[in-house]
């Protein structure tokens, strides 16, 4: 503030704001790189960040969550991996955005607004080449508790197609847990004479020989979840979806006061020429455990071994509401290990998929493990009930232990070179 000499009026110094960031040339170019993904129209966030108009009435809470680490949400402990999806801002434009918010959020000189990104309305992985949508719509209640959801669609594939891009997404994230869209090939059993085009739900078989009801199928194409990212794959890489094949979605509805009808999307572009590479989706999961009444810290492990030399490119922790933390390690046939990720605070509510910079070379025999920590305490705000011990469950109030990771390998290999002994059995059986 500026005294006038001989009064008392205090005069505003424009000094103060020489050199103050402004929205137009230093804000929105960090916005369109790391935040407008979801801040956008169509996308999970509140509010859109495209223009200064709908960005300024949030700059306060932008600041406290940019400041705080809340977001971009990125939940990688930095001293393990490298990852290629990293969200983190850098000390450099935390400060570009306090400041910014600070000096009253200038919108500054519109010249200086760079072009907007060319965000294809509706999907992440830009316009699809084959969209495949629920062939009837599912009417949620408005309360109540949904069983999971399938239904099959046929691909109409007349030749084997290989899939470049897929992302699935729901009408109303606001009623939608998670959703996966399985590929079901020509000769399987799985689902055997369920009619196509009509929603049913899958019988589970739990038997004292075999209490584990946790393993998921082997031909997991892409999943949506709070959070989880549309899959694209490199150049050169696809999955494949064999002639003849189905997508069985599977869908994982929670009412939340109001009556909606769904009719998921599932789009997908192809790959334009033969791929080098496959990538196939598994997971090493854990079904048996019994996290205690009031525990803090259960300790639940899974492991997964390979069967043939392939590449590791992404991992996916997946847990519910008492989900503490998660580790992968992997350990070499020479009995080496090496941390992979560490997730020391998971957030069910947005589960990210952790792309590596750099494929890892994981040899014939090598084991991806995973450690997971869950907290039943009274003092964990997200656990349903500190009183009751909690097996696996498919409702969010149960929990889950799944390591989800994508493994490559030649395009040309049989997917059962991969598998381990247990999983190839699996697959016969359906």
């Amino acid at each position: 503030m500026k005294l006038i000499a001989g009064g008392s009026l205090l005069v505003a110094s424009a000094c103060s704001l020489i050199g103050a960031p402004t929205f137009t040339k230093d804000v929105a170019p960090i916005l369109q790189r790391e935040c407008q993904t979801c801040h956008r129209p169509g996308e999970a966030a509140p509010f859109s960040m495209l223009t200064y108009e709908s960005t300024r009435p949030w700059a306060a809470a932008i600041k406290q969550a940019v400041r705080t680490g809340k977001m971009p949400p990125w939940f990688a402990d930095p001293r393990y991996g490298h990852f290629s999806n990293g969200q983190s801002l850098t000390a450099d434009e935390i400060k570009t955005i306090s400041d910014w918010v600070d000096a009253k959020a200038p919108q500054g000189d519109p010249k200086d607004m760079p072009p907007p990104v060319k965000w294809v309305e509706g999907w992440q992985i830009g316009t699809p080449d084959l969209i495949y949508q629920l062939p009837v719509a599912y009417d949620v209640p408005a309360s109540g508790v949904v069983d999971y959801q399938h239904i099959i669609v046929p691909t109409g594939f007349t030749k084997d197609t290989w899939v470049q891009a897929a992302e699935v997404r729901p009408t109303d994230r606001a009623v939608v847990h998670h959703i996966i869209a399985f590929i079901r090939e020509p000769q399987s059993n799985w689902f055997h004479g369920q009619p196509a085009g009509k929603f049913f739900i899958a019988p589970q078989v739990k038997t004292t020989e075999e209490p584990d009801t946790s393993a998921l199928p082997s031909d997991f194409l892409v999943g949506y979840a709070p959070g989880q990212p549309a899959e694209i794959l490199r150049p050169g890489q696809a999955k494949l979806i064999k002639a003849g094949s189905d997508i069985v979605f599977q869908v994982h509805y929670t009412p939340n006061g109001h009556p909606i009808q769904d009719r998921t999307r599932l789009g997908l572009i192809l790959a334009k020429d033969p791929p080098k590479e496959r990538v196939l989706t598994l997971s090493a999961t854990n079904g048996t455990f019994q996290i205690p009444p009031g525990d803090p810290n259960y300790r639940v492990d899974s492991s997964f071994e390979v069967s043939t030399d392939v590449k590791l490119s992404g991992l996916h922790p997946h847990m519910h509401g008492r989900g503490k933390d998660f580790l992968y390690r992997v350990v070499y046939p020479t009995n080496e290990t090496q941390t992979l990720l560490s997730v020391p605070h998971f957030n069910w509510h947005w589960q990210n998929w952790y792309t590596l910079d750099e494929p890892i070379v994981l040899p014939k025999g090598s084991r991806i493990e995973c450690t997971a920590h869950f907290d039943n305490s009274p003092n964990n705000p997200d656990n349903a009930d500190p009183t009751r011990t909690v097996p696996w469950g498919e409702q969010s109030w149960d929990e889950m232990m799944v390591g989800f990771f994508n493994l490559v390998f030649p395009a040309d290999l049989p997917v059962e070179k991969v598998l381990p002994p247990k999983s190839k059995a699996a697959i016969a059986s359906r």
